[in-house]
C-alpha cells in the first residue's frame, strides 16, 4: 500500500480521494488542525512543530517525543489501505515523517534506497534533519537515516509540494 504525501491545502481532497486509514498531520503549533470524517484521534495523529531543526524562541523544533509519536501511531498502520501524511507545504515535516513510516515497516531495508525513492516522487523533498535524527536514534539505525536524508539533500524550493506517494515496502 501507498503512503501519500501533501500540503494542508490538498489534504482533504486527498483524504476523500485515496480514502486513508490514517492520517499524520504536522503543523505550527499555532495552526488550526484540520479534521476528517471518520478520523478520531486513534486514527489522526496531530504533532504541533515547527519546521525547523533547532529551537527559537518560543518556535519548537521536533524533539525526541515527536518523533516517538509518530512511530507509535504509524507503528499500528496494517497498511490494507494508504496512510495520507500532510503538514504546512507537503516539503520537510510530512516527507521525514514518510520517510520514518517506511523505515518502521522496512526494518532491514536500505535506508537511502527509501529517501532515494522519495526523491524521485518529489524534486522538493526536503526531510526534516532534526526529526529524522530522533526517529534514527529510536529505531537504533546507528546515523543511517541522518545519511540518507543527507545523500538527497534539499529539495528545489517552492512554496508548496505536488502531492505525491511513495510505497510502503522496499527492499522485498
Amino acid at each position: 500500500m501507498s503512503i501519500w504525501i501533501c500540503s494542508l491545502a490538498a489534504a482533504p481532497q486527498m483524504a476523500r480521494q485515496v480514502r486513508p486509514s490514517r492520517i499524520v498531520s504536522l503543523l505550527s503549533p499555532y495552526d488550526t488542525f484540520p479534521t476528517f470524517d471518520g478520523m478520531g484521534p486513534d486514527l489522526h495523529l496531530t504533532v504541533p512543530i515547527h519546521d525547523i531543526v533547532d529551537d527559537i524562541g518560543d518556535w519548537r523544533a521536533p524533539d525526541l517525543s515527536d518523533a516517538q509519536s509518530v512511530i507509535s501511531f504509524v507503528e499500528g498502520w496494517d497498511r490494507a489501505a494508504p496512510m495520507l501524511i500532510h503538514c504546512w507545504a507537503g516539503i520537510s515535516r510530512s516527507t521525514a515523517s514518510a520517510f520514518i513510516t517506511a523505515c518502521v515497516h522496512n526494518p532491514g531495508a536500505d535506508e537511502e534506497e527509501i529517501a532515494t525513492a522519495i526523491r524521485a516522487a518529489s524534486s522538493t523533498a526536503s526531510p526534516n534533519r532534526r526529526l529524522v535524527a530522533h526517529a534514527d536514534a529510536l529505531l537504533g539505525r546507528g546515523g543511517r537515516m541522518v545519511r540518507a536524508v543527507e545523500t538527497i539533500g534539499r529539495g528545489d524550493v517552492t512554496m508548496e509540494a505536488e502531492t505525491f506517494l511513495i510505497p510502503s515496502t522496499y527492499g522485498a
